[in-house]
C-alpha cells in the first residue's frame, strides 16, 4: 500500500486553500481553523499547520498568538508594488535564459502544450501549475541563484493563481500569451526575449488594475 508523505499532503492542503482564497470562497479576515480544515480534508492537523505557514510566507494568511490564522487582506496597493519588481526580474531572467538555452525551448513548449490542454478541459488548477512551471523554467535557465531567490520570494505561484481564479485574467487567453516569449528565446534574441518577458508581466498588471477599477465603479 502506497503511503502519501506529509510533504505531499501539505502541498495538497495548501493548493486547496490557495484556490479558495483566490476565488473569494475564503474571504479576507475569515478564520482558518486547523481542526476544522483537517476534518474536512480528511487529514491530520500537521499538514494543515504546515500549509498555513507556507501561505503565511506568501502573505496570503496572517496569524496571531492565541487567535489562530486568518485570511489576510491583500489589496490593490500591495499587488501594484509587486508587479514592477516581477517585471524587472522576468526581463533579466528571459535575457539570461536565452543565452544559456541556445535555442533549446523543448521544455517550455511542453509546458505551453500542457497549458493549452488545460484550457480545453477548463482545468484552471492544471493551467496554474503549468503556467508557474513555465516561468520557473526560464528563471532556472537564467542560472542566477540570487535572481531565483528574489523571484521565489515574490510568491509568483500565488499571484498567478490569484490572477486566474480571481478573474483578473481570462484563462482562455493565458496559454497564448506565452507563444511570443518562446519564439524570442528560440531565436536567440536576448534583448527581444527580455522585452517580451517584461511585457508579459506588465500586461498582467494592467489586467489587474482594470479589475480593481471595475470593482470601484
Amino acid at each position: 500500500m502506497a503511503v502519501i508523505s506529509r510533504t505531499v499532503l501539505r502541498e495538497q492542503v495548501k493548493d486547496v486553500l490557495l484556490q479558495r482564497i483566490a476565488s473569494g470562497e475564503l474571504e479576507p479576515g475569515e478564520r482558518l481553523v486547523e481542526t476544522r480544515i483537517a476534518q474536512e480534508l480528511g487529514t491530520s492537523q500537521a499538514p494543515v499547520r504546515e500549509a498555513l505557514r507556507d501561505l503565511e510566507l506568501l502573505r496570503l494568511v496572517e496569524s496571531e498568538p492565541f487567535r489562530g490564522s486568518r485570511v489576510r487582506t491583500f489589496g490593490e496597493e500591495e499587488m501594484t508594488e509587486i508587479y514592477p519588481v516581477r517585471a524587472s526580474l522576468e526581463e533579466l531572467a528571459a535575457r539570461l535564459a536565452t543565452a544559456n538555452l541556445d535555442g533549446d525551448v523543448k521544455a517550455l513548449e511542453v509546458e505551453l502544450e500542457a497549458m493549452k490542454k488545460a484550457v480545453k478541459r477548463d482545468d484552471t488548477k492544471s493551467l496554474v501549475e503549468h503556467d508557474v512551471a513555465f516561468h520557473r523554467l526560464i528563471v532556472e535557465a537564467a542560472g542566477n541563484s540570487v535572481l531565483q531567490q528574489c523571484w521565489e520570494s515574490l510568491g509568483v505561484e500565488s499571484r498567478i493563481t490569484i490572477s486566474l481564479y480571481g478573474t483578473y485574467m481570462d484563462p482562455t487567453l493565458a496559454a497564448g500569451r506565452h507563444v511570443k516569449l518562446i519564439d524570442d528565446i528560440r531565436s536567440g534574441n536576448a534583448a527581444a526575449a527580455g522585452r517580451e518577458g517584461r511585457k508579459h508581466v506588465e500586461v498582467s498588471a494592467r489586467l489587474m488594475r482594470s479589475h480593481f477599477d471595475a470593482a470601484r465603479q
